[in-house]
């Protein structure tokens, strides 16, 4: 994959070949700039690759326009980040029923609920982001995540912003619902104690995929 920088192309990921099975977990490690999280936002359809295809639950990302890929992103896909990404001007109720709103779910509230109340939070559903700890954001971000029944859930560095307890705590979490959800896991980690974790484990190295193996 190539990106346009001020001294000209940049290729970030260099005839990456990568097949990841449904189910599966799998780990991502890698040097800060290896292309972790471009191949993360290539697989999330957010930015497009240059050339080759990507295959997402069987959908052809490289034949979609922007619409089509905002109803992939809705309807496949959960993403967790490491910077928690709530609107700081909704509850944690209101953050986690918005991508079921944009469904249009009548039961967008009610099931937000039963999402928070499996994270530890049934307490705090009309609690705002600045009201919450990085734990309990952390949480609310996993509800909202999970609340869409991912296919594919996409987790970048998701513990990078909390203590070593809490992160085991939200990591826990992660692979609990990830697992009873039956959704496939792709997470991008610097930490190797969580990725092996995963069911296998895949080291980037300048764009290229250097090591897969069984974690």
């Amino acid at each position: 994959m190539t990106l346009e920088g001020p001294a000209g192309p940049v290729n970030i990921l260099r005839g990456l070949d990568l097949t990841v099975h449904g189910g599966e977990a799998v780990g991502v490690v890698g040097p800060s700039g290896s292309g972790k999280s471009t191949m993360m936002m290539v697989i999330a359809g957010l930015e497009r690759a240059t050339d080759g295809v990507v295959t997402v639950a069987g959908h052809d990302l490289t034949a979609m326009d922007e619409d089509d890929l905002a109803l992939f992103r809705r309807d496949t896909l959960g993403v967790v980040f490491q910077g928690f990404h709530l609107v700081p001007t909704m509850t944690a109720l209101e953050n986690v029923a918005v991508p079921l709103e944009f469904a249009g779910r009548r039961d967008a509230f009610e099931r937000a609920a039963e999402h928070l109340e499996a994270v530890g939070l049934g307490h705090r559903l009309d609690h705002y982001p600045g009201q919450l700890s990085g734990g309990e954001q952390q949480r609310v971000a996993l509800a909202r995540a999970f609340v869409v029944e991912p296919k594919v859930l996409l987790a970048d560095e998701p513990t990078g912003n909390l203590d070593q307890d809490t992160g085991a705590h939200v990591m826990d979490l992660l692979f609990d619902m990830a697992k009873k959800k039956g959704a496939t896991l792709l997470l991008i980690t610097h930490d190797p104690r969580l990725a092996g974790r995963c069911d296998r484990v895949v080291s980037l190295r300048d764009g290229e995929i250097k090591e897969a193996r069984a974690a």
